[in-house]
């Protein structure tokens, strides 16, 4: 099998993600007053109408739509102030009821977009031939040709026949149109008449402008174990347990168009949805517990093609690494079998991470499995232009925001402040840490945030977080402010860092009790230097020979004089002028 990189000079992956988050933060399910939970016993907090028993009558939730709108508004889409729920039926044990409530073709929220920065490696996987008006043209004709995305609605308005086969190919699970299509009407405009497209800088990184075709209101499944399975599937399970905890959890589902092509937008895309969906404090976004998961949808056409392939879809991706990685492998999964004359199916694929590889689920299913209606037991919604202002007023400053901020008032580095401001408790913590620093002061906060205290937390594991691991942002001020007076070295300031986690002193304590602080008077400074040039006289010359890299011995034995106690830059200084 054929590298990515390689790949994807002949092939164009067309690629759209459904990104699902349970609305964690709420205390209630969605249409019943079920609490709820994770961690609760099994079959503990079920009703008779999560559980979907005669009579039972659903109630819609308030502050789960108050929640979908700022999702919204946050993700630069259009509230749609009336919108109707669905039944989508389906058997399987998850759904007791064997129908799950969700949106029809419109959604609270339609037509948003997101603007990703890619730089670094990851900006690699994009080749060159993928930008300019190459890619405007690629845009376009993925756009006009996916079913289930804008020009879709565009056709089921207009009441025209949807394509099939080929042409079909849909990035994202088809909609069902609504009576007539007429509420589909106004909604044509959205297409490809003003497509922007990536712009790659020298530096080879770009920004790429990725559109959001919806994002819909649904319950959630119950939770299914399978015990005895690989890797936790049905295929082989001895038994399968099922906890009715999670069904009717209130659940929002992102849909991008097709306009993700490479692995790494894919990634970096779900990784600043989750910073923004936990600024608004609507989800606690765990991948690890699955209220936050993604379906990846790809499908491969030769560079220059207009005509779609086939997709599949990778469902319920669980990390970051898992969607990279099993979107990377089936796109060159996809070429393999192209190249040697074969052809790609419709079907949903499983990722086996252990295994690194793709594995068949299912055939997918086409709406008209579904048999979606209108469900009879809720009223359409008609959103006031009041509830949706009372939304946006409580929507707090979100992460890029927060991040150009930083760089302006704090004058730090562009990815610190990004990595800060996309953790609600990490940027409230640098804020006060930081409180009166600038410049090369709120920096060193910066690298102390992202670099000590993260790897420290890292290490300490799930149990412990930012807010219970003890250490202060005072104690993170004053180690940055004996960085600051060159007091300690960067090497000491982790032994520092170590002691106040372990200790809860404060730095400035632990450096004089233990003898640390660095000593940077230059009279006290000199006569280690001559000692050291006097001894060292070989080395000596040949750095005034050109050698520079002697120089960095030559600290070494000044520190190793002084005992670790004088200032290495310092030290660096005073030799460059001994030897000049």
């Amino acid at each position: 099998m054929r590298e990515l990189k390689e790949v994807l000079e002949d092939w164009e992956a067309v690629i759209g993600l459904e990104i699902h988050a349970e609305l964690t933060t709420l205390d209630t399910k969605m249409f019943c007053n079920c609490k709820l939970t994770h961690d609760d016993e099994p079959n503990t907090h079920v009703c008779p109408v999560c559980l979907g028993l005669p009579g039972a009558l659903p109630v819609p939730n308030r502050r789960a739509i108050e929640s979908i709108v700022k999702a919204g508004l946050a993700t630069n889409c259009e509230i749609q102030k009336h919108s109707m729920f669905y039944r989508k039926h389906y058997f399987y044990p998850d759904m007791a009821k064997n129908f799950q409530t969700t949106q029809g073709p419109i959604a609270f929220c339609m037509h948003g977009r997101l603007d990703l920065e890619v730089t670094g490696r990851g900006a690699e996987e994009r080749p060159a031939c993928a930008f300019g008006e190459a890619e405007a043209a690629s845009l376009a004709s993925a756009s006009a040709g996916a079913v289930g995305l804008s020009a879709d609605l565009s056709r089921r308005a207009d009441s025209q026949p949807a394509p099939t086969g080929a042409d079909a190919c849909a990035q994202n699970d088809p909609v069902p149109n609504d009576a007539g299509g007429t509420a589909l009407a106004g909604l044509s405009s959205y297409d490809t008449a003003a497509l922007a497209t990536a712009e790659r800088r020298e530096d080879g990184s770009y920004t790429v402008p990725i559109r959001i075709l919806r994002i819909h209101m649904e319950e959630d499944a119950a939770k299914m174990v399978h015990v005895g399975g690989e890797e936790g599937r049905i295929g082989g399970a001895a038994e399968s347990l099922i906890d009715y905890n999670r069904c009717g959890t209130p659940l929002i589902e992102l849909v991008t168009e097709p306009d993700l092509r490479t692995p790494e937008e894919a990634r970096l895309f779900m990784e600043k949805l989750r910073r923004i969906f936990l600024t608004l404090g609507i989800s606690d976004c765990s991948m690890e517990k699955g209220s936050m998961r993604c379906d990846g949808n790809v499908s491969l056409r030769r560079r220059g093609d207009a005509k779609l392939g086939v997709k599949t879809e990778l469902k319920n991706l669980n990390s970051f690494k898992a969607l990279h990685d099993g979107l990377a492998y089936e796109i060159c999964r996809q070429a393999e079998v192209l190249e040697a004359g074969g052809e790609i199916y419709q079907e949903t694929r499983h990722w086996e991470p252990s295994r690194k590889r793709t594995v068949v689920m299912r055939t997918k299913e086409t709406a008209d499995d579904y048999r979606f209606f209108p469900d009879p037991d809720l009223a359409p919604f008609d959103l006031t232009d009041e509830f949706i202002a009372h939304c946006a007023a409580e929507i707090p400053e979100l992460p890029d925001a927060k991040r150009d901020r930083y760089q302006r008032d704090f004058g730090i580095k562009r990815a610190d402040a990004e990595q800060i401001a996309g953790d609600p408790a990490c940027a409230g913590f640098f804020e006060e840490a930081a409180a009166g620093f600038a410049g090369k002061a709120a920096q060193t906060v910066a690298n102390l945030i992202v670099n000590e205290l993260t790897g420290y937390l890292n290490a300490a594991g799930a149990a412990v977080t930012l807010e219970t691991c003890g250490i202060a942002p005072a104690q993170v001020a004053s180690l940055a402010r004996l960085l600051a007076e060159d007091a300690i070295s960067s090497n000491q300031a982790h032994e520092v860092f170590t002691l106040m986690a372990e200790t809860g002193d404060d730095p400035a304590k632990i450096v004089d009790e233990r003898g640390m602080r660095q000593v940077s008077d230059t009279a006290a400074l000199q006569p280690i230097v001559d000692a050291v040039l006097a001894r060292c006289a070989d080395q000596a010359q040949q750095y005034r020979d050109g050698n520079q890299k002697v120089l960095g011995f030559l600290v070494g034995q000044c520190m190793r004089e002084s005992r670790g106690q004088g200032n290495p830059k310092l030290f660096n200084e005073l030799l460059r002028a001994s030897l000049s």
